[in-house]
């Protein structure tokens, strides 16, 4: 079993950058793919990034890529999402998930076993 907390979101400026990380218990995280998703009111969750278990290959929403960047230290059983530039449409709930699929990057929820609880990310315009 997997528990996985997030950290990191609050209110920023657009145009700000911001750092959210998703901390794991159990060793068997560090083989596991994890995923970023969000999920603005009113709307379904969208994929946002994700990683896979080495960290070596990395995958993003269109919407997202070239401003966004994911990492992970499996010392430390956590995956960071850099968000920088951000919008007022990137204010959502996001959410950390993981993949019991260290190796293949997916964007549907529907591949992720364990999810975290959510933070919160506001931008003001």
């Amino acid at each position: 079993q997997v528990q996985l907390v997030e950290s990191g979101g609050g209110l920023v400026q657009a145009g700000t950058s911001l750092r959210l990380a998703c901390a794991a218990s159990g060793r068997t995280f560090r083989s596991y793919a994890c995923g970023w998703f969000r999920q603005a009111p009113g709307r379904e969750r969208e994929f946002v990034a994700a990683i896979n278990w080495s960290g070596y290959s990395t995958k993003f929403a269109d919407s997202v890529r070239g401003r966004f960047s994911i990492s992970r230290d499996n010392a430390k059983n956590t995956v960071y999402l850099q968000m920088n530039s951000l919008k007022p449409e990137d204010a959502a709930v996001y959410y950390c998930a993981a993949d019991t699929d260290g190796s293949i990057l997916r964007p549907d929820e529907y591949s992720y076993a364990y999810w975290g609880q959510g933070t919160q990310v506001t931008v003001s315009s």
